[in-house]
This record gives C-alpha cells, structure tokens and sequence, in this order.
C-alpha cells in the first residue's frame, strides 16, 4: 500500500540498458533528481521516505513547486500560462512571457501560507484580469495570441462549467452538499452495453443529486459521459494539465437535446413566466438575455426573438401534444402553466443556452 512503509524496502538497483532482469547493477537509495534544486539523498544512516520528499517539495529551497501552481493558476484565469506549457517549465517547455510577475506570485503563494484563496482573490481583482475581451487592432497587430495580456481571453468554458453554467442560470445547480460519492446524471440507454467484465447498467439519480455540479458526475474510464466527452474533457487515463477545445456539431446537438439541456430549458421558462416584473414578451427576453447572457439583446436579436417566439406559439396551437411531450423531459418539478405557452418560452430558452455567448468565458 502507497500508505504505508514497508518494513524491509526492496532493493532498487541501475538496470543496465534498462533490462530489468541483470541484477549486476548497483544498488542505489532514494534521493531527489540531480537536476532539480535542494538536492536530499539518503544516508547509511537514515533512508529518505515519502515525507522527505514532501518536505523538499514544499521546502523554501525549492521554488518549482510555487512556481508551477501559479503558472497553472494563471492558465485557469487568462486561458494560458505565463509559460503557456503548463505541465513543464523546465528546459523544454516556454520560457514565461513576464518571469517577474511568475517568480512574485510564487514568492506571495508561499509567504501566505500556500493560501490559493489569497492567490485568487488577488488576480481576479488586478486591473489585468478585470480588462475586456475586445482586443484593439494596434495590440492585435502587436501580438495577436494575447501573450502579453492587453485584454482578456475570451475562451470556451471547460466541459462540467457548460453543465454547471445552465444549471446554474435556472437555479437548479445544488450546492449545499460538498463532496460524496459520484452522481449519475442523464445518459443515453445502452451506452454501456459494450463494457463487459462485468456486463453492467448506468441508472440515473432520480433525485437532487441530478442537478450537482459536474465535478462530481460518475467518470466510467473509456466510456466517459458523452455530454463530457462531447466537451472534451480528458478521459483521466492519463494526467491532462491542459485541455485542448474543438468546435463541433455534436456541441450545438448536446446543447439542443441533452435531457438536462431540455431540463433546463423547460426550468428557465417556467421562471420566466413566474417573475411577476416580467408581463410582456419584450421584458420577458430581455429578461432572459440578462440571466443567460448578461446582457440586453440589441434590437435585431429582440425582434428576432420575438418572431420566434410567435412561431412557436403558432407550432404549438397546432399540435399541442408536442407541447405536453417537449415539457415531460426532466424530473424538476412542473408548475401549473399554459403548456403552448410554456412551451414556447422553452423553445426560446433553448436558443438563448445555444448561443456561443453562453457556453465562453469573457
């Protein structure tokens, strides 16, 4: 067990040419790399063990370990490093584009107390991080990746914040419950039937754990959750540092069809037909667009919503089965309303969680 010391620790001895079955090479004790700072080794006297190593991560001689948390810490906010290779500042990654603004940060991380709080609450509130989105010409023609931050990166959020993000815009994101065992949200039948070894079944939670924040959705290796998937989250057989984002049709049909998608749809509507400020159809999406995309709509988006928002009255009128049908999706509870009418608003809501406003981080 990785917890526990062993009494008597197997001899680790230098392989020649790597073959690990001569045992002529010499044994050798635990010891820390010899191209890394603060070097420790093991003495006749004393072995070195895994509180060693912890010890000389989190030790002032060594300055990697800072370093690389707020390198990534960083990436987290503006969408890419100070050294845009998050997973190596060594020889091969990049060298930092502000190596003065890297080294202060790591300094303060580690003078506060190794305080990610105090690291984050310090950067969301430096004018930098506080820019807009809108890159200038001049700056574009300067340095058009941003490297050097004269606004912010605007970037896609990551695959559990689209979930969380809608979730949230409703109101049916639970946060009241820290941590627990995995939830199981909404998933396609027999998306399993090719895992075997054993043969098994994916049954959703038909509760409140539905709506917990993606962070704790089940992770089944190979067969990850497609919402995810279709997101590209990593499929965790391997460490990912850093995520690389696609734009793909599958995307937008996610969006538009995923239960916990039409959920929240059906949710957002139902909220705004309760919101006793909200009468007319013109207040109702600006209404929507504030919550959904904090913002007003300009003109053409508010008449484009609202001829919209007629034609699927009219659809509805005509067929007012689909109506019932398109409102069944999901287990939040229904409020007693106008089934075209809630309908409709939900046809809107659907549009408004597909737009590219929606799912990126200005």
């Amino acid at each position: 067990m990785v917890t526990k010391a062993a009494e008597k620790p197997l001899p680790v001895r230098i392989l020649p040419r790597g073959n690990w079955q001569d045992e002529t090479g010499p044994v050798v004790q635990p010891a820390t790399p010899s191209f890394l700072p603060a070097r420790i080794e093991s003495r006749e006297d004393r072995r070195l063990s895994r509180l060693d190593l912890a010890n000389w991560l989190m030790s002032d001689a060594n300055p990697i370990t800072p370093r690389a948390v707020m390198n990534r810490l960083w990436a987290m906010f503006f969408g890419a490093g100070l050294s845009a290779v998050v997973d190596d500042l060594g020889s091969q990654g990049e060298l930092p584009t502000h190596p003065e603004l890297l080294d202060w940060l790591a300094s303060e991380f580690r003078e506060s107390g190794w305080d990610i709080k105090h690291m984050v609450r310090s950067i969301v509130t430096s004018r930098t991080y506080r820019q807009a989105s809108s890159l200038q010409p001049a700056a574009l023609a300067v340095d058009p990746a941003n490297r050097l931050l004269a606004s912010q990166n605007p970037r896609r959020l990551e695959a559990e914040f689209v979930r969380d993000n809608a979730l949230a815009i409703v109101g049916l994101l639970q946060l009241d419950v820290i941590g627990g065992p995995s939830v199981k949200p909404y998933q396609p039948a027999g998306y399993y039937a090719a895992l075997q070894l054993p043969d098994r079944d994916y049954v959703a939670d038909t509760d409140a754990r539905q709506w917990r924040r993606g962070l704790y959705v089940h992770w089944q290796r190979t067969f990850l959750h497609p919402m995810l998937a279709n997101f590209d989250a990593p499929a965790r057989d391997e460490c990912a540092a850093a995520r690389s984002p696609s734009n793909t049709p599958q995307q937008a049909l996610t969006l538009l069809n995923d239960p916990e998608f039409v959920e929240v749809s059906r949710v957002f509507a139902q909220r705004l037909l309760q919101d006793a400020a909200s009468h007319d159809d013109a207040t109702r999406i600006r209404r929507a667009h504030r919550l959904a995309l904090n913002r007003e709509p300009r003109d053409n988006q508010l008449a484009s919503l609202t001829t919209f928002l007629a034609a699927q009255r009219s659809a509805f009128k005509a067929a007012p089965t689909d109506a019932q049908q398109s409102l069944a999706v999901g287990l939040a509870p229904q409020a007693t309303l106008d089934p075209i009418e809630h309908a409709a608003w939900a046809q809107l809501a659907r549009v408004l969680l597909n737009t590219q406003e929606a799912i990126t981080r200005y």
